[in-house]
């Protein structure tokens, strides 16, 4: 049986390494394995601004770069590498692209159709991930770590966050709102409880679970939402449906003091609505780890307030993350080469 060549293209996140040992553990035929890795995230990934131009975004490298490795590839895995319809076109002999990311968007969904391409993603990936980093930065923001941290290190003792006018609050005694509730919302659920706050959710496609109802989580639509809540958590996907969809409307029906905090993607708000309703103090504060633009520029208003906790788009990054994504999109890989119905295809 002639080996099999498959090429893992990997980052400094998901490195080649780690694809190369999930395909010797799960792949049970002869493989040839050509590696390569990307500068991302040393190096940020272009969005339609790179060299594929329009037709991808959210990737790493030039497709030029990684058109040799893929020429006599059978299959490619990839967390990041561009997957044009030139470069498709060049690899007569691949079959499956793997994907382990939320959203496929690297890859031309209908270039890959056009030849014969199977493509799978790994939706929820880093569900676990998110979720604990955002009730990190709902407890930064409502308990003032982050202010404290921020006045320490430059050198000033912020014992005026005792004061009752500026002390933050508990948990318990809060409404967090969620917006989005697939596998990384119904994580963050899962962990808010022990906390005690009382939760909500809008999401018109998802219905509450049968536990989380009869554990007092209660399903309203946005409006009923936004007025309610004290801290509004965002987990949506990016669509034409959900750009902007929280502006300066949504933003004026919450409550005087509330939190935003955005861990899915900064173009879910319109980021002058928030800036405006964070610098007048009506929004007590944010926490984002996404932006319109990333990274921001430098003159970028939100990085010169006060009342914002910003991290680079981390909230997705740890080490079982990067070891679970290689495996799943492999161990699809090996059910594709069975002739079975891939867990994750994309359509």
């Amino acid at each position: 049986m002639e080996n099999l060549k498959v090429a893992a293209i990997g980052d400094q996140f998901i490195t080649s390494s780690i694809f190369e040992a999930a395909i010797k553990a799960h792949i049970n035929r002869p493989v040839e394995v050509k590696t390569r890795d990307l500068d991302w995230p040393e190096v940020p990934f272009f969005s339609h601004d790179g060299p594929a131009g329009t037709e991808i975004k959210e990737y790493s490298g030039n497709p030029a770069d990684v058109a040799e490795i893929l020429a006599d590839a059978d299959a490619l895995v990839t967390h990041l590498a561009p997957v044009t319809e030139t470069l498709l076109a060049g690899a007569p002999k691949l079959k499956f692209v793997g994907v382990p990311r939320g959203g496929p968007v690297n890859v031309n969904i209908e270039a890959a159709k056009k030849y014969g391409v199977t493509v799978c993603n790994l939706p929820g990936r880093n569900a676990s991930a998110v979720a604990e980093f955002t009730i990190g930065m709902i407890l930064a923001n409502v308990r003032r770590i982050g202010a404290g941290h921020a006045g320490l290190k430059q050198g000033v003792w912020r014992g005026d966050l005792y004061r009752y006018d500026r002390t933050g609050d508990e948990l318990s005694d809060l409404t967090v709102g969620l917006i989005g509730y697939s596998h990384i919302g119904q994580r963050v659920v899962r962990l808010l409880k022990p906390f005690g706050a009382k939760i909500l959710i809008c999401d018109p496609y998802v219905q509450v679970t049968v536990q989380d109802a009869l554990d007092g989580v209660e399903q309203v639509d946005l409006n009923e939402l936004l007025v309610r809540t004290d801290i509004l958590s965002l987990h949506a996907r990016l669509t034409p449906e959900t750009k902007n969809m929280i502006g300066k409307e949504q933003i004026a029906k919450l409550r005087e003091g509330a939190v935003i905090i955005n861990s899915a993607r900064g173009e879910l708000i319109d980021q002058g609505a928030l800036v405006d309703a964070l610098s007048s103090g009506h929004l007590g504060g944010a926490a984002l780890d996404t932006f319109e633009s990333e990274p921001p520029a430098q003159d970028d208003e939100i990085l010169a307030l006060n009342n914002v906790t910003l991290t680079p788009h981390i909230a997705g990054a740890s080490r079982r993350v990067a070891n679970y994504a290689a495996e799943q999109i492999v161990l699809d890989y090996g059910r594709f080469l069975r002739g079975e119905t891939p867990h994750n295809e994309f359509k």
